[in-house]
């Protein structure tokens, strides 16, 4: 096998010839029933795709996306939804894939998906029909690769998805408070594609298709896989040991270190494979894929999708479809590098735009086929709302940083926002549209030097509320984040206001504040509360930090150790302040929603151990009562909210009452 193989299929991705000698024409829907199978006059399906997602034919959800990829290349691609994963006979239902299972838990972590940050069970499911809890199991990407290897044990199971990528290494798993060894040593599937997985899916499934063994496969980048313990991967400029699983499983430092290093690789620039010893195996990850061009992207976001449920929904709802329905994806990657997000280790940082004209025909195709149609489009953006078309103007030189925001904006960073400035009015022109609203959170620190996209978007793209995230505003907690400080907030505030008031709209800002995040002392959440207070904000809805597999922020609630600093050799690395067990991690989260009357008694409590009894009483610099009012104890409803919230302010009150 000529070592360029896999380069060659990537590069060749969408080409028009095709893997199949054959023309595969688009299926109306992609099958998943024998039923639909005839229909299509298909004797069996090349891959099969096992999902914990409902079915939802839009490029919004992983499952959809990869089915039409491979469809594209001319392989025939059917879909299990949401199997019964107690019974192997459910993936069974479409037969025997003739190339390989591709196995994802969906558009969530399934932990996520089923657990709250303390822990409780989550009693409803937006991507499910009807929004029906427990269509799927913990660790779903686990007991699936698991279940196909019952069904069909001679058939390759390849892994993907964002469960799957985030657990590629040995990881801290706050769900059992345990290190876990990488879901491929567990799973016994034969790879498993990190990131979006365009190209790595296209590769495995044309090399297993013409024939080649899945112990092959072991150089495409943007993979992992397993082998016996002894030999260095071969290929590619070098290979770099992580510390085995039983060294991150007993050693704080060595997970720290682990976890640097893994970082450092996801960067995608040092071209090195990483190697971890799980016992008599090793796990062998290799660099990231190469991010689209825009030209592939384009071609992936206008593949025939019906943007619809399957059939088989009908008459059901699906919550996380319509939150969709009417967006458009105009970017992927981000750069921003928080130290709590996952998405650098998943998705990258490198932006990867879509063409102008492309996402004008996307909107042009939600006005035609969405059923509810209002003329509103309800977002453009991605996983931030302005980084389109932005990057670095020297991609090819060294860089170790972590993050192009923090500690301050990379010198070598494109920050333009002309061209979404652009692509923003263009789309108010697309006929039969009224409104474009961003839906996406906006990088508060790329948007405040930019005073002209600011404009922009408070006079068109606001629908009266605009999702921002300060997360904090003390430095320890900021730090850890690797967030900027609360004058770029204000710097946004008061720029975002003044547009609000030249276009003659009453609008808010609704800032996003995280509790328990490491590096957060009691201190501080006061100190947020007391911010809160003075700005007269009263969020409804606030957050607190949960750990989820190889983020910065989870080694260090895991260690207590700051994974970003290199102590020297027999020096102990530093150490951070780690909120945690529910009596603490309750208290921060009630800082944040420091009026509502249940959590009073809490935090007088609070204040008091803290030398702070001044701030209750009914002063106006006081934070808390000092007494209950009747029958505001534990489980009463908090009385009526005043000042601008998260939900509007006592003008828009006034506004909609019909009295200003």
């Amino acid at each position: 096998m000529p070592p360029d193989r896999e380069v060659r299929v990537a590069e060749a991705l969408f080409h028009r010839r095709r893997h199949w000698a054959w023309k595969l024409l688009p299926a109306p829907v992609l099958p998943m029933s024998q039923a639909e199978l005839g229909e299509l006059r298909w004797d069996a399906c090349d891959v099969v795709l096992i999902t914990g997602d409902a079915y939802v034919d839009h490029p919004s959800f992983g499952a959809a996306l990869i089915g039409r990829v491979l469809e594209a290349q001319g392989f025939r691609v059917g879909v299990i939804a949401q199997p019964d994963w107690r019974d192997a006979r459910a993936f069974r239902a479409l037969g025997r894939p003739r190339v390989m299972f591709g196995v994802t838990s969906g558009n969530m972590d399934s932990m996520v998906n089923r657990y709250t940050a303390d822990g409780r069970r989550r009693s409803d499911d937006a991507y499910s029909p009807d929004d029906l809890p427990d269509l799927r199991p913990d660790r779903a990407a686990l007991v699936y690769a698991q279940r196909c290897r019952e069904a069909f044990p001679d058939v390759p199971v390849v892994l993907g998805g964002l469960e799957a990528s985030l657990r590629r290494q040995a990881h801290f798993d706050v769900w059992s408070d345990s290190v876990r060894r990488s879901i491929l040593v567990d799973s016994k599937a034969e790879l498993l594609v990190y990131g979006p997985g365009e190209r790595q899916v296209l590769a495995i499934a044309c090399r297993l298709a013409a024939g080649e063994p899945p112990e092959a496969l072991d150089d495409i980048a943007g993979t992992a896989c397993v082998r016996k313990a002894g030999a260095a991967p071969a290929g590619g400029p070098g290979w770099v040991e992580l510390p085995s699983f039983e060294e991150v499983a007993r050693d704080p430092r060595a997970f720290a270190r682990a976890d640097r290093l893994a970082h450092r690789a996801a960067l995608g620039r040092g071209g090195e494979t990483l190697v971890q010893r799980h016992g008599e195996r090793e796990v062998w990850i290799r660099p990231p894929a190469a991010p689209l061009s825009t030209a592939d992207l384009d071609r992936v976001y206008e593949l025939p999708y019906t943007r619809l449920p399957h059939p088989a929904y009908q008459g059901r709802r699906l919550k996380a479809w319509e939150m969709i329905a009417a967006s458009v994806t105009i970017v992927r990657g981000c750069f921003g590098g928080c130290a709590f997000c996952a998405l650098g280790l998943h998705a990258g940082r490198c932006i990867q735009s879509r063409s102008e004209d492309s996402v004008l025909r996307e909107i042009a195709r939600v006005r035609d086929v969405h059923p509810q149609w209002s003329g509103h489009v309800s977002d453009l953006g991605g996983p931030t709302a302005n980084m389109y078309r932005m990057g670095c103007r020297r991609p090819e030189a060294p860089c170790a940083r972590l993050s192009c925001l923090y500690p301050s904006i990379c010198p070598q960073l494109e920050t333009d926002h002309r061209p979404l400035v652009e692509l923003y009015r263009r789309a108010r022109q697309v006929a039969g549209v009224k409104k474009v609203l961003i839906g996406s959170g906006v990088r508060l620190d790329l948007a405040a030097r930019a005073p002209e996209y600011v404009r922009e978007l408070a006079r068109h793209h606001v629908g009266g509320y605009l999702k921002v995230a300060p997360e904090h505003i003390s430095p320890g907690p900021l730090a850890a984040m690797q967030k900027p400080g609360p004058e770029v907030y204000e710097r946004f505030r008061v720029l975002f206001e003044r547009a609000s008031a030249e276009a003659g709209l009453e609008q808010y800002l609704v800032p996003y504040l995280v509790a328990g995040h490491p590096g957060t002392r009691d201190e501080d959440m006061l100190e947020l509360a007391l911010w809160l207070k003075r700005h007269d904000l009263r969020p409804e809805q606030v957050q607190t930090f949960l750990p989820t597999p190889m983020t910065l922020s989870t080694s260090m609630y895991h260690t207590g150790l700051d994974p970003r600093v290199a102590a020297a050799e027999g020096e102990p690395a530093p150490a951070l302040p780690v909120p945690k067990g529910l009596r603490t991690r309750r208290l921060h989260k009630a800082f944040l929603r420091y009026h509502d009357p249940q959590n009073w008694p809490l935090l007088r409590a609070a204040l008091r151990a803290m030398g702070r009894a001044e701030l209750i009483g009914r002063g106006k610099h006081c934070l808390v009562p000092d007494l209950q009012p009747a029958g505001a104890g534990a489980g009463a409803k908090p009385g009526p909210p005043r000042g601008p919230r998260a939900e509007g302010g006592r003008r828009a009150a006034r506004k909609r009452r019909g009295r200003g």
